[in-house]
């Protein structure tokens, strides 16, 4: 089963596409897509929903896994996340994708055992799990990683990830 994880953003929204194997979970493609700030409200929503469709249409995935948003300390950026979300559980629906969604203490907890580990150690975990020293550089994409990882164990409940690699 192929699940896309979504770190949900307006400026950058953060995707990965990964797959459970028979043996182990396998990152497929990760990235961010991006929007200028000085471009009019409506079409940095129809780019990330364009470029998300291309992502949906090329891989097919079963589920999306999609971060909740948790921050309101700035109204108006929280208001921009949350349109962007809109956007994407509007493409969820519209292809049939089961959704799943997580808070960041959860994606933390189940990745690492701590639910406030730092980005350094999800980065760390998140190259184990993998097998790989190659992440994204962005801490979007990373995100998203992280998040497909957590459906894939959500979907599989019996994955266990093996970090002995």
């Amino acid at each position: 089963m192929k699940i896309l994880g979504i770190d949900p953003g307006f400026s950058r929204m953060g995707w990965a596409m990964a797959e459970k194997t028979e043996k182990k979970e396998k990152l497929i493609e990760a990235g961010c897509i991006q929007t200028k700030a000085g471009q009019k409200h409506e079409a940095r929503l129809l780019q990330l929903g364009l470029a998300l469709e291309t992502i949906i249409k090329k891989h097919k995935p079963a589920a999306l896994a999609m971060e909740k948003l948790y921050f309101a300390k700035n109204q108006k950026t929280a208001l921009a996340v949350a349109e962007a979300r809109g956007v994407v559980l509007y493409l969820a629906g519209l292809h049939r994708l089961k959704v799943l969604e997580f808070a960041p203490s959860e994606i933390k907890m189940g990745l690492t055992g701590y639910g406030r580990a730092d980005k350094n150690q999800i980065k760390k975990i998140l190259k184990l799990i993998l097998g790989t020293n190659d992440l994204p550089k962005l801490d979007d994409a990373t995100d998203a990683i992280a998040i497909a990882l957590i459906g894939l164990s959500r979907a599989y409940p019996d994955t266990n990830f093996d970090i002995t690699h």
